[in-house]
């Protein structure tokens, strides 16, 4: 394990900020109220094997004594680097995004089974959207009842929601909670 580099820090955080906007600054700064010290450590980033994990700087001195191979996970995966070197973001760093978000997008009760099988969110099933949504920005998708399902991509913006008829696509799935049953194995 160990931290990311410079190329590979700007990858994380602008996939992060696609999502969090300002609020990134948040997630960097968040105080760690882990491990034996009485003052808040802080949260990193560390890679291992392919995977960023968001983890507390307290538990990282603490993994130090296990072997790279024998470790398989620290703190939280927030998301992954793919072979050609892009970063993609996985369904457990939701947590981070949904209580930081900028853009969300709330889903009627109907269309929430619909999104956690993995389908786009469609116009019909959009119960309320945040103002100010452009085309190509991160959303968090939440339930009614503000429990958050999953993120994508916008495709339509906000004003072209209101006059885009119920079958046209508003947010591009890109993960849900239901990875967690479907992809079982992967994750």
């Amino acid at each position: 394990m160990r931290p990311l580099d410079e190329t590979e820090t700007t990858a994380v955080f602008e996939k992060i900020f696609k999502f969090t906007g300002n609020n990134l600054k948040n997630i960097v700064e968040n105080p760690s109220h882990e491990g034996p010290d009485s003052e808040p450590g802080r949260y990193c980033f560390r890679l291992n094997k392919n995977k960023v994990y968001y983890v507390s700087e307290s538990l990282v001195k603490r993994a130090t004594n296990i072997a790279r191979t024998n470790l398989v996970s620290l703190g939280t995966c927030i998301g992954k680097f793919t072979h050609g070197g892009s970063f993609h973001l996985t369904v457990q760093c939701l947590s981070l995004l949904a209580s930081n978000a900028k853009h969300k997008v709330w889903l009627k009760p109907t269309s929430e089974m619909s999104f956690l099988y993995g389908n786009h969110v469609l116009k019909g099933g959009l119960g309320r959207i945040t103002e100010n949504i452009a085309p190509g920005d991160g959303v968090v998708v939440f339930s009614m009842s503000d429990v958050p399902l999953g993120f994508g991509v916008a495709a339509k913006s906000t004003q072209d929601c209101r006059k885009l008829d119920p079958n046209g696509i508003v947010v591009l799935h890109q993960a849900d909670i239901g990875e967690y049953l479907r992809m079982e194995d992967e994750l």
